[in-house]
């Protein structure tokens, strides 16, 4: 019998015959481009495929009829910084050393860059890798996405609320006044935009944020169609103050967040049609996803977790489960829904499986392998998710703290250190009204000594954050 030639060797003939332009094609046709898009603070009741009654959001839907829908979809905080670190680690945030669950233009610590993100695992797999929109790890250089595994990064390195350090700008205006006047609103936050280390605009101007960002996601797209690619599209928007271009501006600030998801979903199916033209469609797993719940105390400028509880801050359900689709058409079963639980913490070994890349990181992680279930081939292999965070000492200092954990249906919740654990049904009660409790110690008592049992491996194998002076 004649032995076939080993694929590597086929590749190597074809580039000697053709040249080292084709290498890329050979080498790589069977890794899968991913997209990884992530709103800020929209909620689960947001997109219409989740059930908004007055958002359209048709791009979307299609992605959730061409691909499939995540109900049980969890954050590991219900906010922004930590729940980013664990975006890009796969890590519950305590054990990467992010127990300040929000980090602010004066800090001078960061995700550690010795920290292994998905974009240092899939560029060390030969991935082009680009980060566009908002960061929020970290805004000294050595934190930066380019210090990541990113090869480029253009956007805000924090919130779109929060200022440059030197703080020279003419001072907020509340949301209805810089909604209505969204000349006089954007000039009111002193946020710079970054190219790669370089501010390159500041103040930026947000109503072109959202357009900017699928302008330069697209382009990214283009110019490494021929080579496998992860793109990091996080928008800054719904987070408030809201902001969109003067075509998609309705003046009423009661339609203010409306407007802004509506113009998320627009400039997703821009990116989708890039996608599609360019042949690009049948080989990108594209996840959209959010940060957190919605900022519920932002009245008609947030969004609505319904029929959930809670909202951004919380971890009442509201806060810490948000809409998930996946795309990624011929390669997952179209047009369905799962409720199997999963996490944005098992992004990075999910994306590792699919590209056929070793997860070497730089210690434990907690995320777990989901391509089984996201192609419909086998259920979650998660059963329990922890949620912690920091809490605000008097001292101004944080520390580390076990909020709860859901295991199958159940959730246990520990909202203060001095009183009792709350328990739900999530089966029975997604909307988490009924405390079972008090009358199920037994089951109690269970949950809150695995959830301990799981909290302690975390905490004793915290990792540190990276400091300037490191």
């Amino acid at each position: 019998m004649t032995r076939k030639p080993a694929p590597k060797f086929l590749a190597l003939v074809l580039v000697l015959l053709w040249g080292d332009p084709l290498w890329g094609a050979v080498a790589d046709a069977s890794k899968p481009n991913f997209i990884l898009i992530f709103a800020d603070d929209l909620g689960y009741q947001d997109l219409g495929t989740f059930g908004s009654p007055d958002i359209k959001t048709p791009a979307i839907d299609r992605m959730a009829q061409e691909g499939r829908v995540f109900t049980s979809f969890y954050v590991a905080s219900p906010v922004c910084t930590a729940s980013r670190a664990a975006l890009m680690t796969g890590c519950y945030p305590t054990r990467v050393g992010v127990v300040k669950p929000v980090f602010f233009p004066g800090d001078d610590f960061g995700l550690h860059p010795a920290e292994t993100t998905i974009a240092d695992l899939l560029k060390s797999a030969g991935y082009a890798t680009a980060c566009v929109g908002k960061w929020h790890l970290g805004h000294q250089k050595p934190f930066l996405p380019t210090s990541q595994g990113f090869d480029s990064y253009f956007g805000i390195p924090y919130s779109n609320d929060m200022s440059h350090p030197d703080n020279k700008h003419p001072g907020k205006m509340n949301p209805d006044d810089s909604w209505k006047n969204q000349a006089a609103g954007t000039r009111g936050v002193n946020a710079p935009l970054m190219e790669n280390e370089e501010i390159v605009e500041m103040p930026v101007d947000q109503r072109t944020l959202t357009r900017r960002y699928t302008d330069r996601a697209i382009e990214f797209v283009s110019k490494n169609k021929d080579r496998p690619f992860f793109l990091y599209l996080a928008h800054n928007m719904p987070h408030v103050p809201l902001f969109v271009p003067e075509d998609s501006h309705d003046p009423d600030p009661d339609n203010a967040y409306k407007c802004a998801v509506e113009h998320i979903d627009a400039e997703t199916g821009r990116l989708l049609d890039a996608l599609r033209e360019q042949g690009l469609d049948k080989n990108t797993y594209v996840v959209f996803t959010s940060d957190n719940g919605p900022w519920l105390t932002q009245g008609s400028h947030g969004g609505s977790a319904l029929p959930l509880k809670g909202g951004k801050g919380s971890f009442d359900e509201g806060g810490i489960r948000v809409p998930c689709v996946i795309w990624a058409p011929g390669r997952i079963p179209a047009g369905t829904r799962t409720d199997g639980i999963a996490s944005t913490i098992d992004l990075l070994p999910t994306f590792a499986s699919l590209a056929g890349v070793k997860p070497e990181t730089r210690g434990p992680i907690d995320g777990l392998d989901l391509s089984g279930l996201i192609k419909g081939e086998s259920p979650s292999p998660r059963s329990e998710l922890l949620f912690c965070g920091g809490r605000k000492l008097k001292s101004g200092d944080f520390e580390a703290v076990l909020f709860g954990m859901r295991q199958g249906d159940w959730k246990i919740l520990f909202r203060q250190p001095d009183k009792n654990p709350a328990l739900y049904n999530l089966a029975e009660d997604i909307g988490e009204k009924h405390n079972l409790a008090p009358d199920n110690p037994e089951k109690t008592e269970a949950l809150r000594r695995r959830a301990e049992e799981l909290w302690k491996e975390v905490r004793s194998n915290a990792r540190s954050l990276g400091h300037r002076h490191n």
